[in-house]
């Protein structure tokens, strides 16, 4: 795996990223999704990107499932939001 430092910092970030969008909270069985990021993981991909929107949190619970025993050093989690998760949110 290549890595890249990520702007003016010393974090370095893997250049590939894994996301979740229409698969993990959802699309994908969950132990299927987690055997997906534990090898990204083993690949050496340590960037997940995420939003609170993919599944309606869902593919953020699944990750921080896949997560929890992983040393927090060794992976980056990058999310967004914006959008409203609920009829009486705005959104950003």
């Amino acid at each position: 795996m290549r890595y890249r430092l990520l702007g003016a910092s010393d974090l370095k970030v893997s250049e590939i990223a894994l996301g979740p969008w229409l698969t993990y909270g959802g699309g994908v069985e969950k132990a299927r999704a987690i055997d997906c990021i534990r090898t990204a993981l083993d690949l050496g991909i340590n960037l997940f990107d995420t939003a609170n929107v993919y599944g309606r949190g869902a593919a953020e619970t699944l990750l921080g499932e896949a997560l929890a025993d992983v040393p927090r050093v060794s992976y980056v989690l990058a999310t967004k939001l914006f959008f409203p998760m609920t009829q009486s949110d705005r959104g950003l």
